[in-house]
């Protein structure tokens, strides 16, 4: 018997909130929805969304590799706007394939390895006492692991940056003992750089927190330099996370590759979706590296990661947002955008189940752009004392 084509009729994108969702229709009604990584730049990636919505309709919703392969070759113009588009399409799509086969994503993708995935919460505080107050309290609602921990603070853009090298140092060191002295040895910290140090620097102060034994260091230089990040892992002592910021499969490949990284930063939202980060955990697999899926996001990304994370054998620990509301470095209980869709699976002990409905599990909510109304991410970068910008 001949398989139904289910034809896509619709691809549209929705700003709602920080959040730029795809929205995927077929035929008899079905709809699939996605989400698109490219945060500081939503209108950018949902103009890509309408361009290729005039390729996906009428075509079958089933081809998902053959449409993933045309998006991105098609011009072969790539970047994060338009592999966020890809990424928000793709997602979707394998959310209808679930739907009309009534499976969860992860019975597509080989069957799942696990039924519960560990997640960290995120930290988001200006001072360190904020950051230890908020460790206690996130310990005391059962995470086992803290990410986006900056020991260098998430201070606000408007006061300009200066410390000598050695204070800088110095102060950022102490705020990891700090951290590991209130948590013990019931928490991983996962400790978030964000590009913030130079080669130079990420040498010198990961040499100065080994002794607190963070899972990782992540981002401790800028990603894009390959040969620079991998100069770095090769002369510290702490394993190095990086990927937030790869957009295509072949930048994981050169990181891993280089001996660059031990923890894969996948963004499903950034880097070709489910289909993309299939991929990549693929290729971290035959490396011996793990994967920490990144989600800065909604609970539509954290759902497309919790169905990779079912799937993949060398999968760590899942990013489960707490904070960033409106783009302001502040912390929550709740992931972020809970209010958008009609369940987000909660931590228990450090955990959450893996959604078993059909497709991604969780669905958007019929009035969600109401509930969040679209906010674009202002421009701005904290100033150096000297003028410039600083990364952070």
């Amino acid at each position: 018997m001949a398989q139904q084509q289910h034809l896509i009729r619709s691809v549209e994108p929705l700003h709602i909130g920080q959040f730029l969702i795809v929205r995927v229709e077929i035929d008899h009604g079905v709809v699939g929805y996605g989400e698109c990584g490219v945060w500081g730049h939503i209108e950018a990636a949902a103009t890509a969304v309408r361009h290729f919505a005039g390729y996906l309709v009428n075509k079958p919703a089933f081809a998902i590799e053959h449409h993933w392969n045309v998006m991105h070759r098609y011009s072969y113009f790539q970047g994060m706007a338009i592999n966020g588009a890809i990424s928000g399409i793709d997602i979707a799509l394998w959310d209808i394939k679930g739907k009309v086969l009534q499976v969860p994503i992860y019975e597509l993708l080989g069957g799942s390895c696990r039924s519960k995935a560990r997640v960290y919460g995120h930290i988001y505080e200006k001072d360190i006492e904020g950051v230890l107050k908020e460790c206690k309290r996130k310990m005391k609602l059962g995470y086992t692991a803290f990410g986006h921990i900056n020991p260098f603070l998430d201070e606000g853009n408007d006061v300009s940056y200066f410390k000598t090298h050695v204070k800088k140092m110095e102060d950022a060191a102490d705020n990891v003992r700090r951290m590991r002295a209130v948590v013990g040895d019931k928490v991983d910290l996962l400790i978030e750089l964000h590009r913030r140090l130079t080669p130079a620097e990420a040498i010198t102060f990961c040499a100065m927190i080994e002794d607190c034994r963070p899972m990782y260091v992540e981002d401790p230089v800028r990603p894009e330099n390959v040969d620079a990040m991998a100069r770095v892992a090769d002369r510290i002592p702490v394993p190095i996370a990086t990927g937030e910021r790869y957009s295509t499969i072949y930048e994981f490949q050169a990181a891993l590759s280089r001996n660059a990284l031990e923890y894969v930063r996948v963004d499903v939202a950034l880097c070709g979706g489910i289909t993309g980060a299939k991929k990549v955990a693929a290729m971290a697999e035959a490396h011996n590296v793990q994967v920490v899926p990144h989600n800065p996001l909604s609970p539509i990304g954290l759902a497309a990661c919790l169905q990779l994370d079912a799937a993949i054998p060398n999968f760590a620990i899942q990013e489960y947002s707490t904070g960033f509301e409106n783009g302001i470095f502040m912390s929550t209980t709740e992931h972020l955008g809970s209010n958008i869709v009609d369940w987000v699976p909660p931590v228990v002990d450090g955990f959450v189940d893996i959604p078993t409905g059909p497709g991604l599990g969780v669905n958007l909510v019929p009035d969600a752009q109401n509930i969040r109304p679209p906010f674009t991410q202002p421009i701005a970068m904290r100033p150096h004392l000297d003028g410039f910008v600083v990364d952070q």
